[in-house]
């Protein structure tokens, strides 16, 4: 039966080409609603197309539509996460067209995560079509932001995962031609630092004032120097803004600060670092706001279990070494983990995630596709 799902979505190749054609180039920038909602829509009829079983949309107001496809029957699920948003604006297709060069697919949002999209939904397109036995139902979570931190599609994946025995994820696999999958993640936390101080005429009267800007400055490189390479954890201020003038001592600035963690003790050992900033003179004050906006994904044995599994699935059925590393970024799977196995990087092999040379390796489709088809038919028969 292994074999058959294998050589069944090898003959599928051009067809999941011709699809993944169709939702490169509806375009979905995360903020636009309206773009988001049209490629759910396109996405809903796939997967009634390929799949069939019961589909439940979440409306919701600010953001891209949610939905949920289950496929299969049984008490107990395995989740599968998909984002149908891309972090590129309306229009970049005109910039950055879908096209074909070799072995090579390009297009805003194909690597990240619409290939993900396709292969995942063809996958249980094979399943369903060969049918093949599972002793679990398979619950897919198309969610619309998650390259801007899930805010509204947080609550559903957690809820899915509380109930699920595993979770897949189809994010891009690690960029580079031996599609690695992703074991572990960083946290990811995210804070805003805004300082005030005293204007003044930079002139006339500089000593009247207290600069903001001077203070967020100092504040940058302590917060920077907090940075430990050994430890996995980094901290960068990557936006600021401040002042009214060049010949103004400046009043106001804000800063917005990345912090990236190995681990939960990490977290609790910065944060409070962070959020206890204090101002290094009389006039000047600090507002710290923000958190935690992905848990840690740590590799328990549950996943390192899940990807030896994956491991004999690619050795045996489709000849060829998979390996697996540590991500810096964060994703939905961030979330799953806290309550299920989680695996992520499932989804294409390529490269250029939200870069203008973004692609993924049309040949590796179909496999990577095989996989997820073989994974889910292993755990839901366990």
């Amino acid at each position: 039966m292994e074999q058959q799902v294998v050589a069944f979505l090898k003959e599928k190749e051009s067809e999941m080409v011709e699809v993944l054609k169709g939702l490169v180039e509806l375009e979905s920038p995360s903020h636009d609603k309206e773009a988001v909602d049209q490629v759910g829509k396109q996405v809903q009829e796939l997967y009634r197309k390929y799949v069939g079983g019961s589909i439940q949309k979440f409306n919701n107001e600010h953001f891209g539509d949610h939905y949920r496809c289950e496929f299969g029957e049984g008490d107990e699920q395995i989740l599968i996460l998909a984002h149908m948003d891309t972090v590129w604006s309306k229009g970049t297709i005109e910039e950055l067209p879908f096209r074909i060069d070799g072995d090579k697919l390009y297009g805003p949002g194909s690597f990240d995560m619409k290939g993900g999209i396709v292969q995942g939904v063809f996958a249980l397109h094979a399943l369903k079509t060969l049918q093949v036995p599972l002793k679990t139902k398979v619950v897919m979570l198309f969610t619309t932001d998650e390259e801007i931190g899930s805010e509204s599609s947080r609550e559903l994946i957690e809820a899915e995962a509380k109930k699920s025995k595993y979770v897949l994820v189809l994010e891009s696999a690690a960029a580079s031609t031996k599609g690695k999958l992703k074991t572990s993640r960083k946290g990811v936390g995210m804070f805003t630092i805004k300082v005030k101080g005293r204007a003044a005429h930079s002139g006339i009267e500089p000593e009247k004032g207290i600069s903001a800007i001077e203070e967020l400055a100092r504040q940058t490189l302590y917060l920077h120097g907090l940075t430990d390479f050994e430890k996995g954890t980094t901290l960068n201020i990557g936006l600021i803004k401040g002042g009214s003038a060049s010949n103004v001592v400046a009043a106001e600035a804000e800063a917005e600060l990345d912090l990236r963690v190995k681990n939960t003790a990490e977290f609790n050992r910065i944060i409070p670092l962070i959020q206890g900033l204090t101002p290094s003179k009389e006039g000047l004050s600090i507002e710290v706001t923000g958190g935690i906006n992905r848990p840690v994904m740590e590799k328990t044995q549950e996943i390192t279990k899940m990807f030896e599994t994956a491991k004999e699935i690619a050795k045996e059925y489709l000849d060829f070494d998979l390996e697996d590393q540590a991500s810096g970024g964060g994703s939905d799977g961030s979330f799953a983990s806290q309550f299920a196995p989680t695996l992520d990087g499932l989804g294409p092999v390529g490269d250029g995630a939200h870069a203008s040379n973004e692609h993924l390796r049309i040949s590796q489709m179909p496999v990577r596709s095989a996989l997820v088809a073989l994974l889910i038919e292993k755990l839901a028969n366990e």
